[in-house]
């Protein structure tokens, strides 16, 4: 117990340096925060065009796509924030031997990482993932009942675990390839923007990628379905919606494993 709590303590204060760091330079990181907001606030726009065009797509209106931006956009940008470390492993560490200095600490490397670079800028994301709901609600898709709020926050979390479970997925393979694989970035910035859209409204094969490979379906479509209390088109049961996250925290502690086998495999730098 004690030794749990040092590492939540060291994370809390590589987390609060890093933190600190950028906030040294306010209008930069205000300007990156602004940055995020923006860029993907061109999403936003796009979904709304399709929507004005076309009224309904296969009988889901705006309100109730808004509650799957939105979620899916929150997970993102809290799971973002925390997993740059692992997205820069094989540059600034594995490269240059600074990856040793971390296994010398009595702490796990991961949080480590976690705690080397929480971004600021992440929140441009987030608030726009939390306005997105804001606009749901107004549209009047959704109703935040106490139930509808704990499936929500539940999602919520599933869904972090999950993204972080993809950087983690990166990171361990910057141990056999040092660089940080595009391929990585197709899945993690790809992923964002399926888990966008109703997975009814996808091919059948590609319905089940986005469940049993990387169940983006089990953080955000089943339980929108149940914030919106909406009936599946495709016949799952309702209160799948309530334990599918629980798919996401698999899905971390499988690439935990992969995470441990590219630290047995680590050598140093040799340089």
């Amino acid at each position: 117990m004690a030794k749990q709590k040092g590492s939540l303590s060291m994370f809390l204060r590589l987390a609060l340096a890093s933190l600190g760091g950028q906030a040294r330079y306010p209008a930069s990181a205000l300007m990156l925060t602004l940055g995020q907001f923006l860029v993907t606030g061109i999403e936003v726009i796009a979904v709304w065009a399709l929507f004005h065009r076309f009224g309904e797509v296969q009988g889901w209106r705006i309100g109730e796509v808004a509650v799957f931006y939105g979620l899916v956009n929150c997970m993102f940008a809290l799971a973002d924030a925390l997993g740059r470390g692992f997205d820069v492993l094989g540059t600034q560490f594995l490269r240059t031997g600074a990856f040793d200095r971390l296994l010398l600490r009595p702490r796990p490397v991961w949080l480590q990482l976690m705690g080397h670079d929480v971004r600021i800028s992440r929140l441009g994301r987030l608030l726009q993932g939390l306005l997105v709901l804001g606009f749901a609600t107004a549209q009047g898709a959704v109703a935040w009942t106490p139930q509808a709020v704990a499936v929500a926050l539940f999602a919520v979390a599933g869904g972090v675990a999950l993204f972080l479970g993809i950087l983690v997925l990166q990171g361990a393979l910057s141990f056999w390839t040092v660089e940080s694989l595009e391929a990585a970035n197709v899945l993690s910035y790809g992923s964002v923007e399926a888990a966008q859209y109703p997975l009814a409204l996808y091919a059948q094969w590609f319905r089940r990628l986005l469940t049993f490979a990387v169940p983006l379906a089990c953080v955000a479509y089943y339980p929108a379905l149940a914030v919106l209390g909406k009936p599946d088109p495709l016949g799952a049961p309702a209160w799948l919606g309530w334990v599918s996250p629980l798919a996401g925290f698999a899905f971390l502690w499988l690439a935990s494993g992969a995470w441990r086998m590219g630290v047995r495999h680590y050598a140093s730098t040799g340089s």
